[in-house]
């Protein structure tokens, strides 16, 4: 991440003598002391200095500085820019403590957001006093409810039933009983509750800024605000010292081994990586590697049944990831499953690549992957067509090649499935934050320099998205409390990244994310023909996520609009990866608007009706009808493509 320059210490601002009682805009200066608290304490200056803490916790006066604004005292306004206390103290925090080598989160980004708030504040006074009066007294209100409870309780007069806080929902952040129970830390909890939510409440109310700066402003807010969540701290985690008290202090010097660990590898680490291993106990379904060439290499996965379905079924993962997030443990592998419902599956299983693959490009990709692929199956099997499933970055490079086949007449695919998968870039959600033309720039710079982008960079992105879940439980758990990450096969898989091949990502990047080049018939050509979506008549079933964040819903629903072809759109419950790794039995549940022509999601959403249980099994009917007469099982392998080695290959097992 980018970082800007750490400057020196300076002065604090304005005199502070007539400071009034704390507003939620204040909050930022008490952020702002925190981070430079911290600050001071990870660079071993001991204790609080009176100069960190000052004589009232709130260092900038309101009045005085709307006064000065509305005065038109630019001077002193360029003088309080230029010494910048929030960017100076949160980048002092940043270059000061460790946490900065293994938590990839952007403060200087951060430290521009709270400046644009701060000063969004300043040029509204009137809304800036309103607001300190409206938290003051829910502040104030908060602190009364919750020490008067601890009294009734202390007394034995309490109520049965306690409200869940300000938030006015449950936090598994604030899971503990003490934040419940104990007056102060329910008191620190509803304060930084409060704050929290004045503070991103800042987006809605900017109407002046475009939605492109609205969405960069609240997403850098809400990596803010979650970073100082009191949960972070030791002094202010009541499980951490629990934990520390119980174990005679362990826990602590557990807690600093495994950040030690985490600094010499270079990043958080968020899941035993001892606990799993591709053909140990993960990707186990029975196969054979029955064809390789440079990009891939092709498994063929035995029968389970006495019979199969004529039309095989041929697996495109995304390569920017591992494919054995279709074949994780029995329990829940999509393969196995469909193996089960009497399918022949193939899977392609994409290279790692290195510096030396850096030429590689994309129309290699589509040449060398379900091109090649396609044709092995299809001599190994018999069958003339083959159906075909795309999941994420795997389905924009199928509709590529579908789009590519009608150009040359070739039909050689009966039908196609798209799983969390993007066509349209228009609409990506908070991943356009981090593919900006800006940093595309500085992505190709890196590729450049190594041949590849390194599989940390991805993983940093899509941590960022869900910085609660992915980075900060993780930084409690293992820094904290002292335990060892978590042996979770789904988080496993997610840490094995793959790299990226600059030639072609670079292609990727420009033509989808940066272009949305998809979107204009003909301004993508691969091996000399034209694409146009809307040529693609073949019957689809399309899948979205409903809590989606690299891959919104409503733009994965998109395929519905683009295609030629009869769509079978269906919602499932849960994110990118839960929503699609959800068998049959869990508790997951999926929406389907049966017969219905919409035009928009909304109108989709409103039309469709909730089913309990998997998709899985909706898949598999669909699936069925567009597979053709039971058949005698297929041989595996063949004459021209024999079995090279057992599944799970090879490629699957490169660092």
């Amino acid at each position: 991440m980018v970082v800007g320059k750490t400057r020196e210490s300076g002065t604090n601002g304005p005199d502070t003598a007539a400071a009034p009682s704390p507003g939620p805009e204040m909050m930022l200066s008490l952020w702002t002391r925190w981070l430079e608290s911290a600050s001071k304490l990870a660079g071993g200056q001991g204790a609080l200095s009176q100069s960190a803490l000052g004589a009232s916790p709130w260092p900038i006066s309101l009045d005085g500085m709307a006064g000065n604004l509305l005065q038109g005292s630019m001077r002193q306004l360029g003088e309080m820019l230029a010494k910048d206390p929030i960017l100076r103290a949160a980048e002092d925090a940043l270059n000061a403590n460790p946490l900065r080598e293994v938590v990839p989160v952007d403060w200087a980004e951060i430290a521009r957001a709270l400046r644009t708030v701060w000063l969004r504040s300043l040029s509204r006074p009137e809304k800036a006093l309103a607001a300190a009066v409206d938290f003051n007294t829910r502040m104030w209100q908060s602190a009364m409810a919750t020490w008067n409870e601890a009294g009734e309780r202390w007394l034995g007069v309490a109520q049965p039933d306690t409200p869940q806080g300000a938030s006015g929902s449950p936090d598994k952040r604030f899971a503990a009983a003490e934040w419940q129970g104990n007056p102060a830390y329910r008191t620190l909890k509803e304060i930084y509750l409060l704050a929290s939510d004045w503070l991103l409440r800042q987006t809605s109310e900017a109407d002046d800024l475009s939605p492109a700066e609205r969405q960069r402003l609240d997403f850098h807010l809400r990596q803010f605000v979650d970073a100082m969540s009191p949960t972070l701290l030791l002094a202010s985690n009541p499980v951490a010292l629990r934990r520390a008290i119980e174990t005679g202090g362990a826990s602590v010097a557990d807690g600093v081994r495994n950040l030690q660990h985490d600094l010499k590898e270079g990043k958080l680490s968020m899941v035993d990586t001892t606990a799993f291993a591709p053909g140990r106990n993960l990707a186990l379904t029975p196969g054979k590697v029955v064809f390789r060439n440079k990009l891939i290499e092709l498994i063929q996965y035995e029968p389970s049944t006495e019979t199969v379905r004529r039309i095989p079924l041929m697996i495109i993962p995304p390569w920017i990831n591992k494919y054995y997030i279709m074949d994780m443990q029995p329990k829940n592998s999509m393969v196995r499953f469909l193996v089960g419902q009497g399918f022949t599956v193939f899977m392609l299983s994409w290279r790692n690549p290195d510096a030396s693959m850096e030429d590689t490009t994309i129309e290699d990709y589509m040449d060398l992957g379900p091109l090649a692929a396609s044709d092995v199956v299809r001599e190994i099997t018999g069958s003339p067509t083959v159906n075909v499933m795309g999941y994420c970055i795997g389905g924009t490079l199928l509709a590529m090649t579908l789009a590519w086949l009608v150009a040359k007449g070739d039909d050689r695919f009966n039908t196609a499935t798209f799983m969390v998968s993007l066509q349209d870039f228009s609409k990506v959600g908070d991943t356009a934050l981090f593919l900006g033309d800006e940093t595309i720039d500085f992505i190709e710079q890196q590729m450049m320099e190594r041949g590849y982008l390194d599989s940390r960079e991805m993983s940093n992105m899509f941590n960022l998205l869900r910085s609660n879940d992915l980075i900060w439980s993780n930084v409690v758990n293992n820094y904290l409390l002292g335990q060892k990450p978590p042996a979770f096969d789904l988080l496993y898989w997610n840490s094995d990244g793959t790299r990226m091949a600059r030639t072609a990502h670079t292609w990727y990047l420009r033509n989808t994310y940066s272009e949305n080049n998809l979107m204009h018939p003909g301004k993508v050509r691969l091996k000399g023909e034209a694409l146009d979506l809307g040529r693609i008549r073949l019957d689809i079933y399309a899948v979205g996520a409903e809590k989606d964040h690299i891959v919104p819903w409503d733009a994965a629903w998109r395929v519905t609009q683009l295609v030629g072809g009869r769509v079978r759109f269906v919602l499932a419950s849960s994110g990118h990866i839960a929503g699609m790794i959800n068998p049959p039995g869990g508790k997951g549940s999926f929406w389907v608007a049966e017969g219905q022509a919409t035009e928009s999601p909304e109108a989709w959403r409103k039309a469709a009706e909730r089913a309990d249980g998997s998709w899985w099994t909706d898949w598999s009917r669909w699936l069925t009808v567009h597979a053709g007469e039971t058949v005698a099982l297929p041989s595996m392998g063949s004459a021209i493509h024999a079995p090279l080695l057992n599944a799970p290959g090879s490629y699957v097992l490169e660092k």
